[in-house]
């Protein structure tokens, strides 16, 4: 009781989850009257009557940083080519020791339009027209349409079940190593199933592919977005190995929101992955966007904040999608990742076929991920974007449970 006779108030909740859990003041969405006037891909592709929580975008606003970062250059009309120099470099290796005490020589970082047109570059720098190159499914889709641009072949190394989570095979990757394949692209942390690999993991890794004469090229655009309590290793960072054999693809734009403005930094860490970046045709670099460069400087140097508060926004919706499914999809089984804000969500148990994301976007008017473009793990599964508010969140399991009835 409180002096007035009184209760005293308990914990302030969101959907049922103890804000006095979290340290940080977590962030709010927008209004969806709000982002239904967004004209990018979340927003527009389907009708309004959809909940959309597939691609890969958040319903934030954007950091106040960013955003004053973008109104400056377009008050002073700076709207041409991006300069190599632009500060990008400095300001992710600045990023990346405060964030992971990772010591990045800025003058081994050099920027392009996206991960996925880095990834196509230096598979093709590294490999001949139709080598292997080994890919681990259940994965990001264009790992697999990657290929088509740099002539390459992907051989398929399926994750394996560790407990609720998931790893790497090693062994079956060490095999694909000495069967031919000449590359491999990682995803770390893995996207869909928010996997963030140990440095133990990633340091075999390394060895593995020094004594097989292989190249690892890391996609870790999704790294900024580490759960709090969790550890992300950059691969480049996990063994002295890794530094020879690696390249790592990082981007401001997973973490706040900015991948309409293409702008992706290509890493390494060692002299022969530096010369081979060095190599490569100076056009890769002039598709990068200057309002790409300016917003992930402005993100990288002055986000920290406003990053810190989405973190804690995700980690409420990562345990309020727990509570959601338990109630209304039971059936569902869904092992919360460490990093991100998409989840991998097997609905397998409702006997909704290989691709249950088609009758939950017909009947429930829901839009998630098809499973099986992830690979053909990915039958009986869809993606879930949480990078939302709770209601919206709970607003979409809410119409898929309805289905069961």
């Amino acid at each position: 009781m409180n002096g007035s006779g009184a209760s005293a108030p308990g914990p302030f909740r969101v959907c049922g989850v103890r804000l006095d859990r979290v340290s940080t003041t977590p962030l709010d969405a927008l209004p969806i009257e709000q982002l239904r006037t967004r004209t990018s891909a979340k927003w527009a592709l389907y009708p309004e009557d959809v909940l959309p929580l597939f691609v890969a975008e958040m319903d934030f606003p954007l950091a106040p940083a960013v955003a004053e970062a973008l109104h400056a250059a377009v008050e002073r009309g700076d709207t041409g080519y991006s300069a190599h120099g632009n500060g990008i470099a400095e300001a992710f290796a600045g990023f990346a020791a405060r964030r992971l005490g990772w010591d990045v020589d800025p003058g081994r970082v050099r920027t392009t339009c996206d991960v996925m047109m880095g990834a196509a570059e230096l598979l093709r720098a590294v490999t001949e027209p139709g080598d292997a190159v080994v890919v681990t499914p259940p994965v990001y889709p264009p790992f697999f349409a990657v290929h088509e641009e740099s002539r390459t072949e992907a051989v398929r190394v399926p994750l394996v079940r560790a407990g609720e989570g998931w790893e790497l095979d090693l062994e079956a990757i060490d095999a694909a190593f000495a069967a031919g394949a000449k590359a491999m692209l990682l995803c770390n942390p893995h996207n869909p199933t928010g996997t963030v690999h140990s440095r133990e993991t990633l340091a075999e890794l390394a060895r593995i592919a020094e004594r097989r004469g292989a190249w690892i090229v890391s996609d870790e655009i999704h790294w900024p977005l580490t759960r709090p309590g969790a550890t992300f290793t950059p691969f480049l960072d996990a063994a002295p190995a890794a530094a020879e054999v690696g390249f790592a693809l990082a981007s401001a734009s997973k973490a706040f929101n900015l991948a309409g403005l293409k702008c992706a930094q290509i890493v390494t860490a060692s002299a022969e992955p530096a010369r081979i970046v060095r190599a490569l045709p100076d056009e890769v670099e002039w598709r990068t966007s200057i309002f790409g460069a300016i917003a992930g400087r402005a993100a990288y140097e002055s986000g920290e904040p406003w990053l810190d508060a989405l973190l804690a926004r995700l980690d409420l919706n990562r345990a309020l999608l727990v509570d959601l499914l338990a109630d209304h999809v039971p059936e569902a089984r869904y092992a919360p990742g460490d990093a991100g804000f998409l989840a991998w969500v097997d609905f397998a148990g409702l006997g909704w076929g290989d691709e249950p994301s088609a009758r939950i976007l017909r009947e429930a008017r829901v839009a998630l991920n098809p499973g099986t473009t992830f690979g053909d793990e990915g039958r009986g599964h869809a993606r879930i974007n949480f990078g939302t508010s709770p209601e919206i969140l709970a607003d979409a399991v809410e119409r898929i449970g309805r289905l069961r009835a």
